[in-house]
């Protein structure tokens, strides 16, 4: 069986996809750390073990993410690409995406594709933590609940507060300032999923909303941000059995690719 690799090496996290015969066959995350090369190692030799197969038995291996060039693989490709490519693969017969929101730990990215998938414009916040998972993070501390409590404890909202500051620094002063006021911990954080998704939101309306919108990385876990963007959107947000690694699986499907044109080189050469 032809298998091929992702590794998606971002600034918090590094994702592994495994594929086999135009399915995934595993996938392994971790935090990148300060060493992102013993990171993928140590992944890559869980997956392994895990499937029970040998290095050499993966054919092709794309890199993608912030560490895309410090690792070994065959070829590098950009997020943006990657990210276009597992949407499209995911979504197939279901949906026509045309619009990815992609929240990362410290980015947050807008792409939108034309009628055969490919990427023709995109926007990108990448100078400062607001309104990614960083600040998500920052803000989950602060109002001392997990981060993975966030979206039902949103939910619960009755009276949400304007939020209008996501500078990571000036944030966290003002939600402490609500916090000290009184206000309720639910009520807090759904004006800070509300301030997020005003601001995501308007980086989608300058490249044009579609009907369906595809939400991956780690925040589209969050029932509560993904709620508050599809009405800051007024469309639905489709969200993938597993957001964080859609980016990887996106670099292990071309890399699919890459390696059935390769064998298929060899075949008419022989």
């Amino acid at each position: 069986m032809k298998i091929t690799a992702g590794i998606d090496i971002g600034s918090t996290t590094t994702k592994i996809v495994l594929m086999g015969a135009d399915a995934i066959i595993g996938s392994r995350i971790a935090s990148t750390g300060a060493n992102c090369k013993k990171t993928v190692r140590v992944l890559l030799d869980e997956l392994l073990e895990d499937y029970n197969l040998q290095e050499e038995h993966i054919r092709y291996t794309i890199a993608t993410g912030y560490g895309r060039r410090m690792v070994a693989a065959n070829e590098v490709v950009t997020e943006i690409t990657a990210n276009a490519r597992a949407a499209r693969w995911l979504m197939r017969g279901k949906t026509d995406i045309r619009t990815l929101i992609n929240i990362g730990g410290q980015d947050c990215k807008v792409i939108a594709l034309d009628t055969n998938g490919v990427m023709k414009d995109f926007a990108m916040n990448d100078k400062c933590a607001a309104g990614t998972g960083r600040f998500l993070e920052v803000m989950s501390r602060v109002l001392e609940v997990e981060l993975d409590e966030l979206g039902a404890l949103s939910e619960k909202a009755q009276d949400v507060p304007r939020i209008n500051s996501l500078c990571t620094v000036f944030g966290e002063s003002e939600v402490i300032s609500l916090l000290s006021q009184g206000r309720k911990v639910e009520d807090i954080i759904a004006g800070i999923h509300k301030s997020i998704a005003k601001r995501v939101g308007a980086m989608v309306k300058k490249i044009g909303v579609h009907k369906s919108i595809f939400f991956d990385g780690g925040p589209a876990f969050n029932q509560g941000l993904k709620k508050a963007l599809e009405e800051e959107l007024d469309a639905e947000l489709f969200v993938p059995p597993d957001p964080q690694t859609t980016t990887a699986l996106g670099a292990a499907i071309i890399a699919f690719e890459q390696a059935t044109k390769a064998s298929q080189k060899n075949e008419e050469h022989f």
